[in-house]
């Protein structure tokens, strides 16, 4: 009798588990609204959820410890005039948070330590250059301040969120419209999926395509993708039939691929959540009950089915945490934010241990969150890996940082040097249009400074009657 091998994987038993009830958050309104983001960012500090809001679009910030039911006049993070689609915490500053809305925008807040009193109403930066709604948002991995945002007007837009600035405007590349877009290890590479049924590796900073791969997945409904740790590409999709596919792409040849297998049938977009320290990918559909996990190594098959874990409500939405923002005493690998309609639940993936030792070969030093180049050093060529930590001693997650915006002269026009910018820094001269709109921006930027010397104003006149009367 020949004996079956069995392959070996430190991550064969990891398991899933799902937070006790005191420890979930209660009676969040989770938005409804039908697109195929994850609806829930988290840090080390904080979990952010997109809600339900009359008049707007809005997501709520709660502190993780924050747990059990919550206030419902806790103080959201409204600004937006239409639905919020997606948010992403900045990798650099656990403060600080990007959103993008059906109004065309995106807006960068700032999150005090503190649970504020009022609603968050005012960004440090509202960023605007989509003429359409704007679904996609992504940090750089490496570079400060760097922020990409995806749009329905086909446009992938580069800003440097420290000056306001378009670095890198990508706007015919892609004939239809971005389902997703993902940066390789050192943001040096965009992998993006777009309703052509293209799968695209495009340098931005060229602005041109170096790869593509049509109908990697041959159905019509929206393909994921995301970089692995070697460089390949691992997607998910939809077979002709409507079966939910994975597969693994060599970008070096895309004739065919690595591994392509395919799962089962459901209309849920599968949302591939990627660790590279572990080489474990998440994948969690949309309407689903379960999240399935996969081990990609360089041995056949390539992608190794591990487990699944399995509940009885369907997720609305999905965070994941940063690895820096696990409990390495009790050898967590992952930690999930399952949005339900009215909650959210923590999901732990454990790797079982008999000691109680830091375990090195779970924890490899992992991205910490000081960035490794400045926006203009990425911006002239220059690339660089993520800035490592190790997790031995545990994550303390920095003090409130705060996030500083200088714009530039928005009346100097003189054309930057080096790879191709955005349309206003041609070089050509000011538009009746520009020079009225930026006249326009002036006079408002007047009017507000002017409210804020009235309040000013009124406040010390009101200190200083107070001063009088305790006299």
């Amino acid at each position: 009798m020949s004996r079956r091998v069995v392959r070996q994987s430190k991550f064969r038993h990891v398991f899933g588990q799902a937070a006790k009830a005191d420890q979930t958050y209660e009676d969040i309104r989770v938005s409804k609204v039908t697109w195929d983001s994850a609806f829930c960012a988290v840090n080390p500090k904080f979990l952010a959820i997109i809600v339900e809001a009359g008049g707007g679009g809005a997501f709520i910030v709660l502190p993780l410890a924050k747990t059990g039911r919550v206030d419902k006049n806790h103080p959201l993070v409204t600004g937006h005039t239409g639905p919020v689609l997606d948010i992403d915490w900045c990798p650099h500053n656990d403060n600080v948070i990007a959103s993008a809305s059906d109004d065309t925008t995106v807006m960068v807040w700032q999150i005090p330590d503190y649970t504020p009193v009022r609603n968050i109403t005012e960004p440090v930066i509202t960023l605007e250059g989509h003429s359409k709604r704007v679904g996609i948002l992504s940090w750089h991995p490496t570079a400060r301040n760097v922020l990409l945002s995806a749009g329905g007007d086909n446009v992938i837009i580069i800003w440097n969120v420290g000056t306001g600035e378009v670095l890198l405007s990508l706007d015919d590349l892609h004939p239809d419209v971005i389902h997703s877009v993902c940066w390789n290890s050192n943001g040096s590479l965009l992998a993006t999926t777009c309703k052509d049924k293209t799968l695209r590796i495009v340098d931005p900073r060229k602005g041109r395509v170096v790869a593509e791969r049509f109908a990697a997945h041959e159905g019509m409904r929206p393909m994921r993708a995301v970089f692995t740790r070697l460089g390949h590409i691992f997607t998910t999709g939809f077979t002709r039939m409507s079966q939910r596919e994975l597969g693994l792409w060599d970008p070096n040849n895309f004739e065919e691929p690595v591994a392509l297998q395919e799962m089962d049938t459901s209309n849920g977009v599968l949302l591939p959540f990627y660790d590279p320290d572990s080489s474990i990918v998440y994948l969690c559909g949309k309407g689903d009950s379960s999240i399935r996990y996969f081990e990609i190594t360089e041995e056949p098959p390539f992608v190794h089915y591990l487990n699944t874990f399995s509940s009885k409500e369907p997720q609305r939405g999905m965070g994941f945490m940063p690895k820096r923002g696990l409990d390495v005493s009790k050898c967590e690998i992952a930690r999930f934010y399952k949005l339900h309609e009215r909650k959210c639940e923590p999901i732990v993936m454990t790797v079982p241990r008999k000691s109680d030792l830091f375990q090195d070969d779970l924890y490899p030093d992992t991205p910490g969150p000081e960035p490794a180049l400045e926006a203009d050093e990425w911006l002239s060529g220059q690339d660089a890996e993520p800035v490592l930590i190790s997790l031995k001693d545990g994550y303390v997650p920095p003090k409130h940082r705060e996030l500083r915006v200088t714009k530039s002269n928005i009346l100097d026009v003189r054309p930057p040097a080096g790879p191709r910018r955005s349309q206003s820094a041609s070089g050509a001269p000011l538009s009746q249009h520009t020079l009225e709109t930026l006249l326009e921006e002036v006079k408002a930027l007047r009017e507000r400074v002017q409210a804020q010397d009235e309040r000013i104003t009124a406040l010390e006149n009101m200190l200083c009657e107070l001063v009088d009367g305790t006299d």
